[in-house]
């Protein structure tokens, strides 16, 4: 049920019964006329609901969408413990909140150890041999774009999804010389490296600070990167046989359910 299908049956509604306020039409007769938006607007829903639930695959988003309208109350982040033992109270501006949260965030974070002295990108090009690293193909980059699923969320630099996949012709060879030149060099453009930050409450005390992840939202053009490198990665592993037939997690094509069957092969055979 969409919003202005709603809204024009409650104004039908709403001139029905101020026709019969003012004695312009009888009881029945505004009666009907609810019966019949009522039962227009319930028909409308289960439709909407069918549809969402049907369509699940190619559009969570908007299934989940629906579904989160439906709360009542929304769970926003509460009070929450400082590093002072201080609580910092639900009517705390969110950027208190915010800021305390990163804290910790970045507190459990470790980054590698990066030499003293860096080098020029020119000179890390060049230090790279051509053969050490594969080429990133145009069409597999127009590939990676042309499926990209356009219900999910944007990422920081608003680059609708639905955009990317209709000028994937366009941007493929722009974008692959980026993702070549990124891969050799070692640097991620800067837009790629921010991210929008929801924290997810997980168990335990919600005045914890560290009983909350962050879960982020970062650049698609990043995450077709990330994708690309994945796949050289997977397929190296492959050719080099590198994981052993007996390793079932985080592996495709085998589960829990893979192992206990092997398993329970070795035990009885």
């Amino acid at each position: 049920m969409d919003e202005q299908g709603a809204s024009s049956r409650d104004q039908v509604e709403e001139k029905v019964h101020r026709t019969w306020k003012e004695g312009q039409a009888t009881w029945e007769e505004y009666r009907n006329v609810v019966r019949t938006c009522r039962e227009a607007t319930r028909k409308a829903r289960v439709h909407l609901e069918l549809n969402l639930a049907r369509d699940i695959k190619d559009n969570k988003k908007g299934f989940f969408n629906y579904i989160s309208s439906k709360w009542k109350t929304r769970d926003n982040v509460g009070s929450l413990l400082n590093e002072a033992g201080v609580l910092v109270t639900e009517d705390a501006e969110d950027a208190e909140k915010a800021e305390l949260l990163n804290a910790f965030f970045a507190s459990v974070f470790s980054a590698k150890a990066r030499p003293q002295k860096s080098q020029a990108l020119e000179v890390r090009e060049k230090a790279c041999r051509k053969d050490d690293f594969p080429l990133v193909e145009e069409d597999c980059v127009r590939n990676h774009l042309c499926n990209l699923d356009a219900h999910k969320s944007m990422g920081p630099d608003e680059m609708h999804l639905q955009v990317l996949r209709e000028l994937a012709d366009v941007i493929a060879e722009p974008l692959s010389s980026i993702f070549e030149r990124s891969w050799r060099t070692g640097e991620v453009p800067e837009d790629w490296r921010k991210a929008s930050v929801t924290s997810v409450f997980k168990n335990g005390k919600k005045e914890d600070p560290g009983n909350y992840r962050p879960v982020s939202l970062t650049s698609i053009p990043g995450k077709v990167m990330e994708q690309l490198i994945l796949e050289v990665i997977i397929k190296y592993v492959e050719e080099k046989k590198v994981i052993r037939s007996s390793q079932h997690r985080f592996t495709e094509g085998k589960s829990c359910l893979t192992n206990l069957i092997a398993f329970y092969d070795s035990m009885t055979g």
